[in-house]
């Protein structure tokens, strides 16, 4: 165990709150997974989902392992080549996407022959805060004209947001949000920023007015739930989404100061999506206000060693990239819990390495491993290029030796024939060859 520690680099700290984060996620899970269990298969029992849910956090794991061994300045060149795959990935969700039990909307892709759903506009979030953090980096002493930025920074985070919108509301102001904050952090000018968010504005505007014209288009779909949401938050209109927040509400005044205990909720049986979207209210049932507050106090510390990370980082793009990758994830969680006491209206975002769900757990996993990439230390930097260079050397070697031993010829090879040669001088010139 000890070995397997050392061979972590990076912040340990945030090693540390994701582990916890992680494992406190299991309990949860598998209380609130009794409603799936329910309707599923009739049985109740959650052990498969708690299986499940141990695969996503090992795979997880592995995948924050693998990406912080990457240099994290490999990164600038991949967010520019995997932003164009990104658009394919979403436009094919939008086509051909699929419905996840318990949701009513198509954001994620079935990948072939394994059957494993993914959710693209989580990807599609990485690919791009990376992207604008390589811009905004590259520019920092160029002081290109706006019309440069519009097309080399805008236009492509203005294509990713439209794919996204039609599906996913929420995810698309988030990034939007979040893209806006990492350009006020690369001191983009804000006359700028001003005018990019009357122009965000307007599209969204835009776009509304023609889900209005074709309400029956399927790309259209979701408008009306939107707007229904919104407006229920702000009246007392009963419908779905009431049913879930007052089931909510229900849970966390059920749990009060030390809570119901593990495994012990009642709204689980009755709350939709109780594992994913709502599993906040969950855990403050079982664990009450102080499990609640505990999950509160993990998500800022977690944001508090991001900020240390982004100030201790060695260049300005590491700076941002742990600001545009880190900050969604802990604003993502916050948004999670606002939805849960009705702070905010139904939005359908998870709540960070805790929810259950593969493809969130993962994307979550892998923006981590970008993170703890840039807080890679000079030292831990250097061993590592050690290791590659002796790893380097032994396969030399190894090649060397293979080479070496097919350019020797045995001796027994010539002993084993007699010198041959088809000169002959006798009368049958065929001789030579009939002896042979």
């Amino acid at each position: 165990m000890k070995e397997l520690v050392n061979k972590l680099k990076g912040d340990r700290v945030i090693w540390s709150f994701v582990a916890l984060l992680a494992l406190f996620s299991f309990m949860p899970v598998f209380s609130a997974s009794s409603n799936l269990a329910y309707i599923g298969h009739g049985t109740g029992n959650t052990l498969g989902y708690l299986v499940k849910h141990l695969a996503h956090i090992c795979i997880g794991f592995l995948i924050i392992y693998w990406v912080h061994r990457v240099p994290y300045h490999y990164f600038r060149a991949i967010s520019k080549i995997a932003l164009p795959v990104v658009w394919i990935l979403l436009i094919y969700t939008l086509l051909k996407g699929t419905v996840i039990a318990g949701a009513n909307a198509s954001r994620w892709i079935q990948v072939p022959f394994i059957g494993i759903t993914f959710q693209t506009s989580t990807l599609a979030a990485i690919v791009l805060f990376i992207y604008v953090a390589r811009y905004l980096s590259k520019t920092k002493e160029e002081n290109e004209p706006f019309q440069t930025s519009l097309i080399q920074l805008w236009i492509p985070v203005f294509i990713t947001l439209a794919l996204i919108l039609p599906a996913n509301f929420s995810t698309t102001a988030l990034i939007f949000s979040m893209v806006l904050m990492l350009t006020f952090i690369g001191k983009y000018p804000l006359k700028y920023i001003a005018f990019i968010i009357g122009s965000g504005v307007a599209m969204l505007a835009f776009f509304l007015l023609v889900a209005k014209a074709f309400p029956d288009s399927r790309f259209f779909s979701r408008v009306s739930t939107w707007e229904s949401r919104i407006a229920n938050f702000t009246t007392d209109k009963p419908d779905e989404d009431d049913y879930q927040i007052e089931k909510a509400k229900i849970a966390i005044a059920s749990g009060k100061l030390g809570g119901l205990g593990p495994g012990k909720s009642v709204q689980k049986n009755f709350l939709p999506q109780s594992s994913s979207d709502f599993i906040y209210a969950i855990i403050v049932e079982e664990y009450g206000l102080v499990g609640g507050v505990s999950i509160v106090i993990l998500y800022l510390l977690l944001l508090f060693r991001f900020v240390i990370a982004s100030h201790k980082a060695p260049t300005l793009f590491g700076k941002l990239v742990v600001v545009g990758v880190g900050f969604p994830m802990i604003f993502q969680a916050m948004i999670n819990m606002a939805v849960a006491v009705e702070l905010l209206p139904v939005t359908g975002q998870t709540l960070p390495l805790i929810s259950s769900g593969g493809s969130s757990i993962w994307m979550t996993c892998l923006g981590l491993g970008i993170i703890i990439s840039v807080t890679k230390k000079e030292d831990e930097i250097a061993e590592e290029k050690l290791e590659k260079e002796k790893r380097k050397e032994a396969l030399q070697r190894l090649i060397d030796k293979e080479l070496a031993e097919d350019d020797v010829i045995p001796q027994e090879i010539y002993d084993e024939e007699p010198a041959y040669s088809i000169e002959d001088n006798s009368r049958n010139p065929m001789n030579a060859v009939l002896n042979k």
